[in-house]
């Protein structure tokens, strides 16, 4: 058996007109939202200083995880991405049930990032509630959405480069305030970090560690959206590279910078990157980096939208999903999937009509660790289909350096965080939910398979 399996996934209809620069811009797009903005800010408050042993931990998965997607996505682009890796390598039900999981997961960051982005918006201009400023959102993207790849991938592109550009300038401030060289503004260097670097110890850690990984969650999209990309074999490792590498700069960077302006009790990490430009003292820059998180947000949103909609389109090319939800429009856009993926956004923004400040904190709880399923789960599927394109001797566009040492030792890594996880009293709960929740996905789709096709797994 090759690295592409008797299973046919076809992927014609879909256009493959974004280019190589969205494509990068895409995988920056959907991981610098929500969790850098505003939960950077939780994480050091969760950790202090001691955050970024989390954001280190976190990011040494990331990078080993999309080595491998990068791998399994230049021999075979597809939509469904590692759902679709996932049943060559485990099985119809692991690789539904992975699809799945990461559609919810994104369905609830797309409402988290809409109520996000309007809380921000709402903190600098209160004329319009929140819940009516997410509502304006979840459709304006909504409708980009629909409007087709080429256009969505050149929107993405152009927010990604704006919140670039800024977290580069917001790294140049944080470096002049700690070296002292603004006037009136007292350096604070680095006692806020070599005072007190880990307040509330281990545990600490292993919450803000959940914080970090819902922080890296989304990057995997590139794999997805490699099925409509130009060349998809070169352009999926030159995204995969630079994604990597500036994704840690701009965390790593920005949180360092946090963690050393505002100390852990800070009220100035309710929106971190703000407080560090208010102690700055420089006018309106913390109101100008509020807008650009509100743009980071929505670019997040955008990009998340446009994955969870690929994703549900091939489960129901694949006979896991609706068969529906597979219908293109004239412009190549899976349009039904797109709908019912932003259906539980629309939801939330009535929630918080009727709870207000009540549904952000709860939806940010939900998803924290089930990235770390989907990074497992490409990592096995990686392990196995690599063993057995070379057993085959298939040739593959893209091959992951250091295997299978480095996907062994990505694997363990990710053990060793679900045992940090499930030690600390705040992160158990979520753990156990996410398991839970895994467990009665896999049963629905054990008993679909059989209801649709009365197929056997294969062994």
């Amino acid at each position: 058996m090759t690295m592409k399996s008797t299973l046919v996934v076809p992927q014609a209809r879909l256009g493959h007109s974004m280019k190589p620069r969205q494509l990068t811009m895409m995988g920056l797009g959907s991981a610098i939202g929500a969790g850098l903005f505003l939960g950077s800010g939780a994480g050091v408050q969760a950790a202090g200083p001691a955050v970024l042993i989390s954001y280190l931990v976190a990011g040494t998965l990331i990078i080993l995880v999309m080595w491998a997607l990068g791998e399994m996505a230049a021999a075979d682009p597809t939509s469904g991405a590692f759902s679709v890796y996932a049943e060559r390598a485990l099985g119809k039900t692991a690789g539904a049930t992975v699809g799945w999981l990461w559609w919810l997961q994104l369905v609830v960051v797309i409402a988290a990032e809409a109520l996000g982005a309007a809380g921000l918006l709402f903190s600098i201009w209160p004329d319009i509630p929140v819940w009516a400023l997410a509502l304006i959102f979840m459709v304006l993207f909504t409708a980009i959405n629909l409007a087709g790849v080429r256009n969505f991938g050149e929107f993405e592109f152009w927010f990604a480069i704006l919140k670039v550009a800024a977290i580069v300038l917001f790294l140049a401030v944080g470096a002049l305030v700690l070296l002292g060289l603004l006037p009136e503004v007292e350096s604070p260097g680095l006692s806020n970090i070599t005072t007190d670097f880990a307040p509330t110890g281990l545990g600490g850690i292993a919450t803000a560690l959940f914080v970090v990984i819902f922080a890296f969650g989304g990057t995997e999209i590139v794999s997805v959206a490699a099925a409509e990309t130009e060349d998809p074999a070169h352009s999926v490792g030159k995204a995969i590279r630079t994604v990597v590498w500036r994704i840690l700069v701009f965390y790593i960077g920005s949180v360092f910078v946090i963690a050393a302006v505002l100390p852990a009790t800070s009220g100035g990490l309710a929106s971190p990157f703000a407080g560090v430009l208010d102690a700055a003292r420089i006018p309106g820059a913390g109101t100008a980096i509020t807008l650009v998180a509100v743009v980071a947000l929505l670019s997040a949103l955008n990009a998340n939208l446009y994955g969870a909609s690929r994703m549900v389109y091939s489960l129901s090319l694949r006979r896991e999903a609706p068969a529906f939800l597979s219908r293109l429009s004239g412009a190549g856009v899976p349009t039904l999937a797109v709908w019912i993926s932003v259906a539980f956004g629309f939801i939330a923004t009535v929630l918080e009509l009727i709870f207000p400040e009540r549904i952000l904190p709860a939806l940010f709880q939900l998803v924290g660790s089930t990235c770390l399923v989907v990074w497992g789960t490409a990592l096995v599927s990686q392990l196995i289909l690599r063993r057995r394109a070379d057993s085959n001797g298939t040739p593959l566009p893209l091959r992951m350096k250091g295997f299978p040492v480095l996907t062994i030792v990505g694997l363990v890594l990710l053990g060793l965080i679900f045992a940090v996880g499930f030690s600390a009293e705040s992160s158990r709960g979520q753990l156990l939910s996410t398991l839970t929740l895994v467990a009665c996905l896999a049963a629905a789709c054990w008993i679909g398979a059989r209801l649709t096709t009365g197929e056997r797994e294969p062994h």
